[in-house]
């Protein structure tokens, strides 16, 4: 991955958006969650899987209700993605883990539908952390230091998650 796609932000906001969302404006308030959106829906989905509209859901409202927190535009997807993995976090432990019998690089071709939900079902048996930390790393390439400070843990913590997801997802990946 080339240094200017891993610096470019997944969302693009236009700063004079963000800035009349902050004072109120309900159509760029509107504006900005329409932005924020796919993005937040993707990791949820990844993280909290069936539950992944209703973290969306949530994600979003936070979003709403906090938006004048941020104080500088560049720090919006990072504090909307810290908000998203939370959510997931938090509404999909309340899922029991499915007991049915994977490393990202061991799947074949994600484009193909069977191969999705070939990988979501090997997902739905990994706890709400593994996922996170595992989905923020394949997908969203971030290291395990920007992991830790997404999650709110030690850099061990994430070392040892991902270590276990990875090793997991493998195992259940070839059952």
């Amino acid at each position: 991955m080339s240094a200017e796609i891993a610096r470019r932000s997944p969302i693009e906001v236009n700063t004079e958006v963000l800035t009349r969302a902050q004072r109120g404006d309900a159509l760029a308030l509107h504006e900005l969650l329409r932005v924020v959106e796919p993005y937040v829906g993707r990791i949820c989905g990844a993280i909290a899987l069936d539950e992944g509209p209703d973290a969306a859901q949530e994600t979003l409202i936070i979003v709403f209700k906090n938006v004048r927190s941020v104080r500088e535009p560049q720090a919006l997807a990072g504090w909307v993605r810290t908000i998203a993995t939370r959510e997931a976090i938090r509404i999909a432990r309340r899922r029991p883990l499915t007991t049915d019998p994977l490393d990202l690089a061991d799947v074949p071709d994600l484009s193909d539908p069977e191969t999705r939900i070939d990988v979501r079902r090997t997902l739905e048996r990994l706890s709400p952390e593994h996922r996170a930390v595992l989905i923020l790393s394949a997908f969203d390439d971030l290291d395990e230091t920007a992991i830790a400070a997404q999650l709110s843990v030690s850099r061990g913590t994430v070392k040892s998650r991902l270590h276990r997801a990875r090793t997991r997802f493998r195992n259940e990946w070839r059952a």
